[in-house]
């Protein structure tokens, strides 16, 4: 017990500590420009050196966003007019920005900082194959309704995104597939689907030969970058805040893609893309660099090494370690008093390992998204909640299920004796079901290695980080950065748990189980 109570007051002393002095917190969503975007926002505002300033990347989609946003999780994030209107305020409309902040001033938000661009959805194809087909238009797509469509997820759930754009050319396609933005490209390359839904900034347009299918009907508003921010930043932060207005239309549409080229096709960090452009270093459109292979090629090694082996690495391991054994700690503390009243009253046991069954198939991103405006924060908390829900099971069974193997007679012996049940629980049963119970925690703890990746997608940090990033820009090198060392810790923690066993259960004691 000693261990979970330390367990628990770090958790305590992790969620209490408060920050020193002013912050600000910049989100981002889980895409290449959204990313470099925010990292601009964040080094602007560090030059400022008014407040402490943090960028929570990757946390999702808008959804998320902005319930972090309203949640005080974070003060700021990049933003489209277009996705403000129509998924926020659900319009039917894109109206000017004072219109915009009029509707957004009950929620206690505003739009500001017009960043000088528009990126628009759209529908892209393979030149060739467009060009056999005779598409030019979104119209077109009617006459060809076996075309394969891969579209992201976020697009495909919009309002303004496949529904609908679907509604509005009658288009004759089933649902298409869900693909992550970041894979989409290279599914379209490799002729796995026949289109996609692009952004009209994006740097592989060039590179991978794409038509971009005209909007004949004019379907899509304009998306203008803004910063998405609390109503009270800029009184709140003032000499942050008259930096970030300085980025006020330097952006346009020939910049965002080279920014974007950085990152996706020279490789670049996304804070050394950001660093590029407010130093004004920014190098050449990336497409005129030639087709896909020659963006695609890459020195794998070199730079598989020096990602894995990133400066990274410490925080990383540290964060995953926490977020899997503080977890860990409250499952047992849950999960083995709930196996407990399991094996002693039969009429609990149904409903106890049901309801764990439930929690357990809930998905990740679902449980995250209904838990950060329950606990008004994203990051740690929210993070901590959903894996301890996800360990719960395997511990509960197994504690049930060990100690419904004890046998009978050895009960009925401990009571002639004159024990008493709490007493026979403590120096009988659950000796007895010791192996089966810490059999139950260590499968936990190896599926908590690999589902702590998911926290990520909140800003709570972890190896998580760099498979979302690598999804983003379809990395292998950094997915591989993130995937190895789970999989290494995984292996550790489960060796570890085998090596306690065999230091804390003597031999004989082993043998009797």
């Amino acid at each position: 017990m000693p261990l979970l109570n330390l367990v628990t007051a770090l958790l305590g002393l992790a969620l209490a500590l408060p920050a020193a002095g002013e912050t600000l917190r910049v989100g981002s969503k889980r895409f290449t420009e959204a990313y470099i975007l925010a990292e601009i926002a964040t080094q602007t505002a560090q030059a400022a050196g008014e407040a402490e300033v943090s960028h929570r990347q990757g946390l999702g989609n808008t959804a998320i966003l902005l319930s972090a946003l309203q949640a005080g999780s974070i003060d700021v994030y990049p933003e489209y007019t277009g996705t403000i209107a129509r998924e926020i305020l659900r319009l039917d409309h894109v109206p000017p920005l004072p219109e915009l902040n009029a509707r957004l001033a009950p929620l206690g938000l505003r739009a500001s900082v017009p960043l000088g661009f528009n990126n628009s959805y759209a529908l892209a194809m393979r030149e060739p194959e467009a060009a056999a087909r005779g598409i030019t238009r979104l119209s077109d797509l009617k006459n060809h309704p076996g075309l394969r469509l891969g579209l992201s997820q976020e697009f495909i759930g919009r309002a303004d995104g496949w529904p609908g754009l679907q509604a509005a050319y009658t288009l004759p396609q089933a649902r298409p597939r869900g693909l992550d933005h970041g894979l989409a490209y290279e599914a379209l390359a490799q002729r796995q689907v026949d289109a996609i839904d692009v952004y009209t900034t994006d740097a592989k347009i060039g590179p991978y030969q794409l038509r971009v299918l005209v909007d004949d009907a004019g379907y899509f508003p304009r998306y203008e970058a803004v910063l998405l921010h609390q109503a009270d930043l800029p009184a709140r932060l003032p000499r942050t805040w008259a930096a970030l207005a300085r980025l006020e239309g330097r952006i346009d549409e020939a910049t965002m893609r080279r920014l974007n080229a950085g990152a996706e096709l020279q490789g670049q960090s996304f804070q050394r893309v950001a660093q590029s452009f407010l130093a004004g270093e920014l190098a050449a459109p990336a497409e005129t660099a030639g087709t896909v292979a020659a963006a695609s090629e890459r020195p794998a090694a070199p730079g598989w090494l020096a990602k894995l082996f990133g400066p990274d690495l410490l925080r990383l391991t540290l964060e995953h370690l926490a977020l899997v054994f503080l977890s860990l700690g409250a499952s047992m503390l849950l999960g083995i008093p709930l196996g407990i009243v399991a094996a002693r009253f039969p009429r609990a046991k149904t409903a106890i390992l049901g309801a764990t069954g439930v929690l357990q198939t809930i998905p990740s991103l679902a449980l995250l998204a209904i838990l950060i405006p329950l606990t008004g924060s994203i990051g740690l908390l929210p993070a901590f909640i959903a894996l301890t829900v996800y360990a719960l099971l395997p511990i509960v069974r197994n504690t049930h299920a060990g100690l419904s193997q004890v046998p009978g007679g050895m009960k009925q012996a401990a009571l002639a004796l004159g024990l008493r049940p709490g007493a026979t629980l403590r120096l009988i049963e659950l000796p007895l079901a010791r192996s089966t119970i810490l059999a139950g925690i260590k499968t936990s703890a190896v599926i908590n290695v690999g589902t702590a990746t998911i926290a990520a997608f909140i800003g709570a940090g972890g190896f998580g980080e760099r498979i979302v990033t690598g999804l983003a820009l379809n990395d292998n090198a950094t997915l591989l950065a993130g995937a190895i060392p789970v999989a290494l810790l995984a292996l550790l923690i489960e060796g570890g748990f085998t090596l306690a066993e065999r230091r804390v259960f003597p031999e004989s004691w082993r043998k009797t189980d």
